[in-house]
């Protein structure tokens, strides 16, 4: 009993990934009650700089969800299954390490400070929050004398709880040996930069998984004083704005007064909680709920099938869907009244959790229950899509996961796709859009691959290989047995949007990786991306065409559509940041963010037409709304005109 034991290990990652959970929860809830646009009595300025603050906290929000996969990835590493639940809000002090207060509530000066306290350093003298005293500062809910039975321990802050789990780590592998104590099997783990979540990787050993806990305590919580990209340091630039804001106007109010703790059912301990009774808010937050612990349970199946089981990508791609499904829900239930009981008062996603969201058993049945929830929900939200444009909305994405589900199961578990109820006098949910069809021509020495959503028709294809690509005619019009293989791989190297590739096989070498990335503005028109591209995590070749006017119908790909809707824009933006780059190559993440910018993450130049560097980036936000004032990057447009793209 000396040594820190595997269950107890296994115990305090559990209340790790508990705060990773309720902490994305809370701040969640704070960003979807910010107030958005003109239309809810916003000045432009006041708009653009409310947008930035959700921006930030949904930045903030999402790093938490990375953490929580980095922390499940550790538990199925040490032999453990993750522990997908959590409790319900509100939390009692002693639930979660340092006494933490855990609740639901909307975004205010008071809010703000909450969170600053919970991301803060151990030197750090920064305030609590008013509201969130736990009330008992001198709880103990620790115990020092050795037990079989895991225990919690107390911990002034979270930074110091992450320590100690380092630490306990630590010890129990100096103890047992790495080849002992890392038992579980890798291929049950989520590599996270697959889904968006870069920081969550596969953790195989000590130095993987101390890695992974750096990672966490660098990025959030525990981070120093000094660390600029912490969640402390971003929380402390919105705390700046927030109060520069209410200098100029003391009585301006950047969200609505959605609940404390919002609840379903009159709750049989009321006080700090919120009963919604006004039938289109329960509605719209049951609904929100539901497709929550749905996405619970896709998680949690997710880490039930190993790598290389196609449900392990889709049941994450799943989750994913419905993520970016609630989030216009708990938006519209911010802005509804509760009911009789709170007369002032917005309801609020309430993140209800079941007594179980453990993993089903692979195979049919449990695709069955997704199937059959994801129809349900398809139909609940047809049913309130009349509500307004958020309802609308979350009804289009919902009704989308159904084919998309349907599509990607085993072949001989697919079952037809019921249609989506629609409610009176709204229009049908538009199915997904299928994956862009593939072209195939060969020879005997090259395969020519031709993807028509991605073409911009530069017309470099049909100018410099006329004998190749035919225009305008009936039938086959690619034939590449009329030039030579390095001719033919060069023409293809100068299509800019990627459309066209190749294999080569006669089993010389092919595409070769870009030394340099790079992101060239063309004036009046789209991105054009050069560099060793990962789109949402998968791989999306060298060489591509993304919009930036906002119109395209083949988002994130340009389709020419900034010609139609006469979009402006320098091809020549003034120079900004433009320190060199200690790499110049290497993988680039393009993330487009839902109903926001390209977020982009590696090595990139961003260069004007005429090839001057802009500037160079390993991170950026890179405007696709077409309305920025700040292009090619994003200054928040996209929140204040309501852009709309997956």
């Amino acid at each position: 009993m000396g040594t820190v034991s595997r269950e107890q290990l296994l115990h305090t990652l559990y209340e790790a990934a508990e705060l990773e959970h309720t902490l994305m929860c809370t701040y969640l809830y704070a960003a979807w009650s910010l107030k958005d646009g003109a239309d809810e009595g916003l000045a432009p300025a006041h708009s653009a700089q409310l947008a930035e603050w959700k921006s930030t906290i949904l930045r903030v929000a999402i790093e938490e969800m990375s953490h929580l996969v980095a922390v499940w990835n550790i538990t199925i590493a040490l032999g453990g299954a993750p522990r997908i639940g959590r409790f319900n809000f509100p939390l009692d002090p002693g639930a979660l390490p340092a006494s933490i207060v855990v609740k639901l509530v909307p975004f205010t000066r008071d809010t703000l400070q909450h969170f600053i306290f919970l991301e803060r350093p151990a030197d750090s003298a920064e305030p609590d929050g008013a509201g969130f005293s736990s009330g008992a500062p001198g709880r103990s809910r620790g115990n020092s004398s050795a037990r079989f039975t895991p225990m919690p321990d107390d911990y002034a802050t979270v930074g110091a709880f992450y320590a100690s789990l380092k630490s306990q780590l630590f010890e129990f592998v100096a103890t047992h040996g790495e080849s002992n104590a890392f038992i579980g099997d890798p291929a049950l783990q989520l590599p996270g930069a697959d889904f968006g979540l870069p920081d969550a990787r596969r953790v195989i050993c000590a130095k993987t998984a101390l890695a992974a806990f750096d990672r966490i305590v660098t990025q959030g919580e525990g981070a120093t004083a000094d660390s600029v990209e912490s969640h402390y340091h971003q929380f402390l630039g919105v705390r700046d704005s927030l109060d520069a804001l209410l200098r100029a106007d003391a009585g301006f109010t950047p969200a609505h007064p959605a609940a404390t703790n919002p609840v379903l059912r009159s709750p049989p301990r009321p006080e700090g909680r919120v009963w919604i009774e006004e039938a289109t808010a329960v509605a719209t937050v049951d609904l929100a709920n539901a497709a929550y612990g749905l996405m619970l349970r896709t998680l949690a199946y997710a880490y039930a099938v190993p790598a290389g089981d196609v449900r392990k990508r889709v049941m994450m791609q799943m989750a994913m869907g419905l993520m970016r499904a609630i989030t216009p829900l708990a938006e519209a239930a911010a802005r509804m009244p509760a009911g009789p009981s709170n007369p002032g008062c917005n309801a609020g996603m309430s993140f209800t959790t079941l007594r179980d969201s453990a993993a089903l058993p692979p195979g049919t049945a449990a695709d069955q229950l997704v199937r059959e929830r994801l129809r349900e929900f398809a139909a609940g939200a047809a049913a309130i899509a009349g509500l307004g444009p958020r309802h609308a909305r979350a009804a289009q994405l919902l009704a989308q996961l159904v084919p998309q589900f349907e599509s990607q199961l085993p072949e001989q578990n697919a079952a037809p796709a019921a249609p989506a109820a629609t409610a009176a006098g709204s229009a049908t949910a538009a199915p997904a859009t299928p994956a862009p069809a593939v072209e195939i021509a060969a020879s005997e020495s090259i395969e020519i691959h031709f993807r028509a959503q991605r073409c911009i028709h530069a017309r470099h294809c049909v100018t410099a290989a006329p004998t190749v690509f035919l225009a305008n005619v009936q039938g086959p019009w690619i034939h590449p047995e009329t030039m030579s293989v390095e001719r033919l791989a060069d023409v293809a190297h100068a299509c800019p949007s990627g459309a066209i590739s190749y294999r080569r096989l006669d089993g010389q070498p092919e595409e070769p990786v870009p030394p340099v990335n790079l992101a060239t503005i063309r004036e009046a028109g789209p991105l054009a991306i050069h560099a060793d591209m990962l789109l949402n995590g998968s791989p999306a070749g060298y060489r591509a065409t993304l919009c930036r006017c906002g119109a395209s119908r083949h988002k994130p790909f340009c389709d020419g559509s900034h010609k139609e809707v006469t979009f402006t824009a320098s091809g020549e933006p003034a120079t900004q940041t433009a320190d060199a780059l200690a790499h110049r190559d290497g993988p680039l993440r393009v993330d487009p963010q839902p109903d926001g910018p390209l977020a982009v993450a590696g090595n990139l130049e961003i260069v004007s037409g005429t090839g001057r560097i802009v500037a160079r980036v390993t991170e950026a936000r890179l405007c696709r709304c077409g309305g920025s004032q700040n292009k090619p990057f994003c200054d928040g447009t996209h929140g204040r005109i309501g852009f709309r793209a997956d």
